[in-house]
């Protein structure tokens, strides 16, 4: 799988709540520095399992339109 790269904007608004995070939680700044290395951690470690269940839910999600697509559609060829 190739690395997952995030909308400049949408990094920052991750970077933010990242700092929020910490500042609410911990009652520790984070700089930008470690929210971006913090982020990129999280996206490395993280990233591919998120995606992959998204996957894995959408196919299921998917299945079950498919499988109720012959009770929708389907013609009885008897007139």
């Amino acid at each position: 799988m190739r690395e997952i790269e995030l909308a400049p904007e949408r990094r920052e608004r991750l970077k933010a709540h990242l700092q929020h995070f910490f500042n609410e939680a911990f009652d520790e700044p984070l700089s930008d520095y470690r929210a971006n290395e913090l982020l990129d951690m999280l996206l490395r470690t993280l990233g591919p399992d998120v995606y992959n269940q998204a996957v894995q839910d959408v196919r299921a999600h998917l299945q079950v339109r498919l499988d109720d697509l012959d009770g929708e559609v389907f013609a009885d060829g008897d007139p």
